[in-house]
């Protein structure tokens, strides 16, 4: 479990205890991930021919430390919050609708409970104290130390059901701008370069919250050497909450496939605090929202998919738990050469 940085006194930052909880991570099975290639080896196939799909199962048997993987018990988190930034015009949609989401993912209703029921996944919603949004961060940072430090524990909190394999994603109405804004302070490059449509802002509507993201960094930069106090200064409770259930998993040693822009943008931190933080994660798709193929190439990660999503929620994540099924399903099902009675090469 990752914990709050108690409040003894000390000089040390409020972040001690969440880089100490990362210098002390798992690393996968190597004994497993051997097994697995040695079976993948002896499939009834060429050596490489289901491509992508052998790297997955290969890496799924590492972290769960067993040569052939299980999705017995996926599960998908998602997180949600709202933002103080909204009220300088950043998204077409009031802030109310967080909660109105959150609302129609319990009743069944959204497109991510339809695709968790197809893919095999159960949910569950987690919703940041939406009655009190974050700060306006072009005015004061988003979350004070308190703040933070419970969103993070909160995140951890949730990885609680021993899942075999974690999915996440977010709600909140503003988040892309908390997304952009902390892309920018911890990647570089110019606000446009971050800013995207979000729930559909027209290029105008871009331009301002382009303009926004400026404000934000001109009042935190100096204060961003740190990824958690970039965090805390320019993100919201549901990405600190996906930063502490990512770090959270590690710790455990449970892969965690990763949804959109503002699921990376969280995950992003963590990778930027200790290189090698995501390596047990894989990333599910790759957003329309024209920043993230650009935060992935900062992760150093491919995504899964690339199907022109944008809709956030986890559903990038939710399909692409098919692919990875796909892989745990030829891999543990398949015959071996010896099996099928199939010469094999000489």
């Amino acid at each position: 479990m990752v914990h709050k940085q108690p409040g003894d006194g000390s000089k040390a930052p409020w972040w001690n205890g969440f880089e100490q909880a990362l210098a002390a991570v798992t690393e996968p099975d190597q004994s497993a991930k051997k097994a697995a290639m040695d079976r993948q080896a002896s499939l009834t196939k060429p050596p490489g021919a289901l491509g992508k799909l052998e790297d997955i199962a290969i890496w799924l048997a590492g972290w769960q430390s067993r040569e052939r993987p299980s999705l017995d018990k996926a599960r998908m988190v998602v997180f949600a919050g709202n933002h103080g930034v909204t009220a300088k015009g950043v998204s077409p949609y009031p802030s109310s609708v967080t909660a109105q989401m959150v609302a129609n993912f319990r009743s069944g209703g959204a497109a991510i409970c339809q695709l968790c029921q197809t893919y095999g996944a159960t949910l569950e919603v987690v919703d940041l104290d939406l009655d009190r949004p974050t700060a306006d961060f072009t005015e004061q940072p988003a979350m004070d130390i308190e703040e933070c430090q419970h969103a993070l524990a909160r995140g951890a909190e949730a990885v609680d059901k021993d899942p075999d394999f974690l999915l996440l994603g977010e709600m909140g109405i503003g988040n892309t701008s908390a997304a952009a804004a902390l892309a920018l302070a911890l990647l570089g490059g110019e606000p446009e370069v971050w800013a995207g449509p979000g729930t559909g802002l027209d290029k105008q509507g871009v331009a301002r919250k382009a303009g926004v993201i400026a404000d934000a960094l001109a009042l935190h930069q100096r204060h961003c050497d740190h990824p958690f106090e970039a965090l805390r200064r320019l993100g919201g409770r549901e990405l600190a909450a996906i930063a502490g259930a990512v770090l959270e998993a590690r710790t455990r040693r449970i892969p965690v496939l990763l949804d959109g822009y503002v699921c990376c943008a969280a995950a992003l931190v963590l990778e930027r605090a200790r290189p090698g933080a995501l390596d047990h994660c894989l990333v599910g798709h790759v957003s329309s929202e024209p920043g993230h193929a650009k935060l992935l190439a900062g992760l150093g990660k491919a995504p899964l998919l690339d199907l022109g999503m944008r809709l956030g929620e986890g559903t990038g994540a939710a399909v692409a738990l098919g692919v990875v099924r796909g892989a745990v399903a030829t891999h543990n099902g398949m015959a071996t050469f010896a099996e099928a009675g199939v010469d094999n090469r000489g």
